[in-house]
């Protein structure tokens, strides 16, 4: 199953219902965690403030926060690879990365290659050449 790493800017806690000001997107987050860890996914948040060295020991955030800075926080990882950064992954998205989730595909929505059917030649023209 693959790992999944959300990595957060310093927070005084997880749940964003500290303080004066609720930030939705915490809140909404934190349900979502809980509910890919109930479903068995790999899937953890790492905070700043209470664990700087989750941060320093991974080479992806390491060169991440070397160019971005904690600004571009919160980054999210998956399997080593970088997958969202500014915004929290929605739970569709997290249930995707879990590989407990379909990702949305309309297959009436295949873009169009502009190909032709091949009509003489190796190349489909009327010549042989390529």
């Amino acid at each position: 199953m693959p790992a999944i790493r959300i990595y957060e800017s310093a927070l005084c806690c997880d749940t964003g219902v500290c303080g004066p000001d609720v930030d939705q997107s915490l809140v909404a987050v934190t349900a979502d965690v809980r509910h890919l860890q109930g479903l068995g996914a790999d899937i953890a948040r790492h905070n700043l403030a209470s664990e700087p060295t989750a941060f320093a020991e991974d080479e992806t955030v390491r060169g991440f926060m070397h160019l971005v800075g904690s600004k571009g926080l919160p980054l999210t990882i998956v399997d080593g690879v970088t997958v969202a950064t500014g915004s929290y992954p929605s739970r569709g998205q997290l249930l995707a990365f879990a590989g407990l989730g379909e990702a949305k595909v309309d297959p009436q929505s295949r873009p169009e290659l502009g190909l032709s059917e091949k009509t003489g030649g190796c190349c489909g023209g009327s010549t042989s050449c390529c």
